[in-house]
């Protein structure tokens, strides 16, 4: 049997990109190494993934992920979801031309904001430059929009980069909803240590979760001191403040109780101290 291997295309960097968004799909870090396997291609500081229904009804906001610091789409869509959404007509063009499940590529610099609120308080306040959008009619007359976000440092999307992701944007859509349909299928996620710990003991000062927060983390109690910028001796009040209102005696029952898949059984009793 002879196998000929075909040769790559000239540009294989959306190929590329193409292959890690699938193979990200079903990760519940979906959304980081999505923004991370974009960035084959192009280089979008952020990304954020919504759903508009039209203006009597809040857009839902599905993934989100900055490459670095803080996540600033997850701010912009507080504003967006608040109000200026009613007056988005940047996917009008969409809405009007196209048929449930086609897609469109459309861009959108800080400077073509829909009115100058929408420009203030998403744009110039997060320091955004400009929106690469993949958007979709669906079935239930909402609008999928895939939005990728250059940010002022980076200046507007290149030539090359818009070229890439047009190449790229029909799977990039496809991934993201077989993403949203593994989202809904998905048991929820268990919850974070800090919120089961407080559940099970609201009597926990801010000090005392953040000492066992770390502790299930693994973190030693030099480790701690070092983190929260505390003494050793410190932390380990705080510890043995946060076990007898647990009623816990050692770090093993703390792992047994908090450290598990599964919601945290609540104690017998929270203990009050004094």
């Amino acid at each position: 049997m002879h196998v000929t291997c075909l040769p790559p295309p000239t540009d294989a960097l959306p190929m590329q990109a193409a292959a890690r968004l699938v193979g990200a799909i079903g990760s519940p870090g979906f959304a980081s190494e999505a923004l991370a396997a974009l960035n084959t291609p192009l280089q979008a500081a952020s990304w954020s993934v919504y759903r508009v229904f039209g203006a009597g009804r809040a857009p839902v906001l599905h993934l989100s992920a900055t490459g670095d610091g803080e996540d600033v789409t997850r701010s912009c869509f507080s504003a967006y979801a608040a109000g200026l959404y009613r007056r988005d007509r940047s996917f009008e063009l969409v809405r009007r031309a196209h048929r449930p499940g086609e897609a469109a590529v459309l861009a959108m610099h800080a400077d073509d904001a829909p009115n100058p609120e929408h420009r203030e308080a998403i744009y110039r306040r997060h320091a955004l430059a400009e929106r690469l959008s993949v958007a979709a009619l669906e079935g239930d007359g909402s609008l999928l929009a895939v939005n990728l976000y250059h940010h002022e440092h980076q200046g507007q999307f290149s030539a090359a980069e818009r070229e890439r992701f047009c190449a790229i944007a029909p799977v990039v859509l496809a991934s993201v909803r077989k993403q949203l349909d593994w989202q809904a299928m998905a048991p929820p996620a268990p919850p974070e240590p800090r919120a089961a710990l407080a559940a099970a003991c609201p009597a926990l000062t801010a000090r005392e979760l953040d000492v066992c927060e770390r502790l299930l983390r693994g973190l030693s109690h030099d480790g701690i001191a070092a983190d929260l910028g505390l003494s050793v001796p410190t932390v380990k009040t705080y510890r043995a403040r946060a076990f007898e209102r647990l009623g816990l005696h050692f770090r093993s029952e703390l792992f047994a109780r908090f450290g598990g898949a599964g919601p945290a059984p609540r104690p017998p009793r929270c203990r009050p101290l004094g």
